[in-house]
């Protein structure tokens, strides 16, 4: 896995202080994304499992996925997310692409079985809102996976 940075104790990638992993590599290319650098799916540093883990333990917070979009390696994602669903962590996902089109994936969906809350849609500036809590754009949705199921999102709540 291509990682571009660990940060501990964040507070702005969803509830809590959270462990937010920045992934390499992403095909949206959201015009004014936050976070361009991220695009190139050869920056950042090869981390193993047991080398994120390690970061996470240590931290012992829980851990939300970012990047770059998470989906594009999802299938490289699955032992890591297992790993931390098995120490008793909640896991928090964004990514450019709707829950539909994750759940119709075999490689997302099968890592989207240990996401608690995905963050789903491209960021849009025309839709963008300084007020939404823990997303940019009004387009995306905070998806409570528990409690979704194809055809019918159910927003997580606060």
């Amino acid at each position: 896995m291509r990682v571009l940075d660990i940060v501990p104790g964040t507070s702005v990638d969803g509830p809590g202080l959270r462990t937010a992993i920045y992934f390499a590599g992403c095909l949206h290319h959201c015009p004014l994304c936050h976070n361009p650098q991220s695009w190139d799916f050869t920056a950042g540093r090869e981390m193993s499992v047991n080398d994120i883990m390690s970061v996470v333990l240590e931290n012992d917070f829980d851990v939300t996925f970012t990047g770059g979009d998470p989906m594009f390696c999802s299938k490289d994602l699955v032992p890591l997310a297992k790993a931390i669903k098995d120490a008793g962590k909640n896991i928090w996902c964004y990514t450019g692409f709707l829950y539909e089109d994750v759940m119709a994936d075999k490689y997302m969906s099968a890592l989207l079985r240990y996401v608690d809350v995905l963050v789903d849609g491209p960021y849009m500036e025309s839709m963008r809102d300084i007020h939404l809590l823990f997303r940019g754009s009004s387009n995306q949705r905070l998806v409570d996976v528990g409690k979704s199921f194809p055809g019918a999102v159910v927003e997580w709540k606060w």
